[in-house]
C-alpha cells in the first residue's frame, strides 16, 4: 500500500511538472488603478490555488472548534453520569 502512495504521488508530481514546464508562458494578471502582476500562468493558478485552500481551511475552523468545544462537553456529561451512577451503586 506505501508503494502505491509513493507511485501515485510520484505520477502527481510528474503530471503537475509537465503542466509548469508546458505552461511557462508570463501573464499580467491586472488589478485596479492599473497595478498588474506579471509571473508564469502555472505559479499563478499554483498561488491561487493554495490561496483557495487557505480560505476553505480557515472558513472551516469555527466549525470544527464549535464541535470539538461540543465534544468535551458531551465527555464531561458522560463522566458525570458515570460518577454518579458508580456512586449509587455503592461502587
Amino acid at each position: 500500500m506505501r508503494y502505491l502512495s509513493w507511485l501515485s504521488g510520484l505520477v502527481l508530481f510528474l503530471l503537475a511538472l509537465g503542466f509548469a514546464v508546458k505552461n511557462s508562458d508570463i501573464i499580467a494578471v491586472h488589478y485596479y488603478q492599473g497595478y498588474q502582476w506579471q509571473a508564469p500562468l502555472a505559479l499563478v493558478i499554483l498561488v491561487f490555488f493554495c490561496a483557495g485552500v487557505a480560505v476553505g481551511i480557515a472558513a472551516s475552523l469555527g466549525f470544527l472548534f464549535r464541535q470539538r468545544r461540543e465534544i468535551l462537553s458531551l465527555k464531561r456529561e458522560m463522566r458525570a453520569k458515570v460518577q454518579a451512577h458508580d456512586v449509587k451503586d455503592g461502587g
